[in-house]
């Protein structure tokens, strides 16, 4: 078996505030998505249908749960001679005292990881974004056209591109072209070509430049590298993507891309795109299969595992362990592992983490007059008083203490600390 010629690093150990008490206790990467998965299973999946076998994965921040799911890596078929997933934290020594300050430092300070394995080809990949792609297709346009960098972007719609890192890209082939001009979310873009963060690089260019990055105060591939590097006159190329892409970074865009899993013709098939997860973590694989009662309904809806449906289930996701009581209604909705909804709770865009009871009569999102509102979120490890009220875009934080519960009611958009 000879030596893989592509080593792939998967950037996921940074929180995303604007999840909120999503990822209190856990990295983006590891946020639960689709009724099985993890958010990071996404770009595992891609390289083992890639056919990308030795992998890193960079992370920092509250590891734990990422560690635990990655495992030896058995889920992703990545066991065995010359494969294999590396989890790779942040470390102190004599040369480097600081633990990663970006998504440059953080592959900089792993160089000799990347020497050792000596790719001819180094794929750096978010942990974070929902889609599906084979990057054999862009190492092969990379090699074509012997580039030092090649980066992957998608077309969004021109008022959300000062979103993201902006590309305008030569149109030298339907594959993609040179990359004109490159400028992390500006406030005018000049295209609508945004980045992927999915990058290829050639890794002798990429030792270079990294090393003349760390003069500079920040360490960024978007905000740093990239300009660096055409400003130096580097080969840098863009890769055209034209499949789905769901940008996760807010509690709304988590749920408009899990409602993106349901539909007739859903725009995710975790199916068909041949997403694995591990499934002994939290037990998926051995739980009952799903009951659904004489008195349970679940439309439009996935529920896996260990999930008992009493109640109504309507335009929802339910993770494994999920119950739904009788006289209870969930719409709109994503539950993590093992929520239970008692009887008369009813639920409307409300994102739920894992462990929370929703007690008897409680009203969480349910639109008075006109359409539902924002989405609620409420933290793990929670017991919603029976009757409480709690209106449409709120918040509450894990592990809320009984007392500290209001009587009555959380109004629109507020906060329970």
């Amino acid at each position: 078996m000879s030596k893989p010629s592509i080593l792939a690093m998967i950037l996921a150990g940074s929180r995303v505030g604007e999840l909120g008490v999503l990822t209190h206790y856990r990295p983006k990467s590891a946020v639960p998505f689709g009724g099985f998965a993890r958010v990071i299973d996404f770009p595992l999946s891609n390289l083992l249908h890639s056919g990308i076998e030795r992998i890193a994965i960079l992370s920092q921040y509250r590891s734990y749960s990422l560690i635990n799911h990655i495992g030896t890596g058995e889920a992703w078929d990545m066991i065995g001679r010359n494969r294999g997933i590396s989890i790779l934290p942040p470390f102190q020594d004599y040369d480097s005292p600081h633990w990663y300050r970006g998504s440059a430092d953080a592959v900089y300070q792993n160089l000799d990881f990347i020497k050792y394995h000596d790719p001819s080809n180094l794929l750096v990949l978010s942990g974070d974004h929902i889609y599906q792609m084979d990057y054999r297709q862009m190492v092969q346009y990379h090699n074509d056209q012997k580039a030092d960098l090649t980066a992957a972007f998608i077309q969004v719609p021109q008022t959300s591109a000062s979103r993201f890192g902006v590309a305008e890209i030569a149109d030298d082939s339907s594959e993609g072209g040179r990359i004109l001009t490159y400028e992390e979310k500006p406030v005018q873009p000049k295209s609508n070509w945004a980045s992927l963060t999915v990058y290829c690089f050639r890794p002798e260019v990429l030792y270079d430049v990294l090393r003349e990055n760390q003069q500079n105060e920040s360490y960024e591939f978007g905000r740093d590298i990239i300009p660096l590097m055409m400003k130096q006159k580097y080969n840098v190329h863009g890769f055209k993507f034209d499949g789905y892409w769901g940008y996760t970074r807010t509690v709304d865009e988590y749920w408009q891309t899990s409602m993106d899993l349901l539909g007739p013709e859903p725009k995710i098939d975790m199916e068909t795109w041949g997403v694995r997860t591990n499934l002994a973590h939290r037990n998926i694989a051995g739980r009952q299969p799903l009951k659904v009662g004489t008195c349970g309904s679940l439309g439009n809806s996935m529920a896996y595992n260990g999930c008992i449906i009493e109640g109504t289930v309507r335009n929802s996701i339910l993770f494994p362990g999920v119950r739904v009581e009788k006289g209870a209604e969930v719409v709109d909705s994503v539950l993590f592992f093992d929520n239970v909804v008692q009887e008369g709770a009813k639920l409307c865009r409300v994102v739920s983490d894992v462990n929370t009871t929703f007690g008897t009569n409680v009203q969480i999102g349910v639109p008075g007059r006109g359409e539902p509102g924002n989405v609620s979120v409420i933290g793990w490890n929670n017991k919603v008083p029976a009757g409480t009220t709690i209106g449409s875009g709120c918040t509450v934080a894990p592990r809320i203490e009984e007392y500290r519960w209001p009587e009555k009611a959380l109004n629109d958009g507020e906060e329970l600390k």
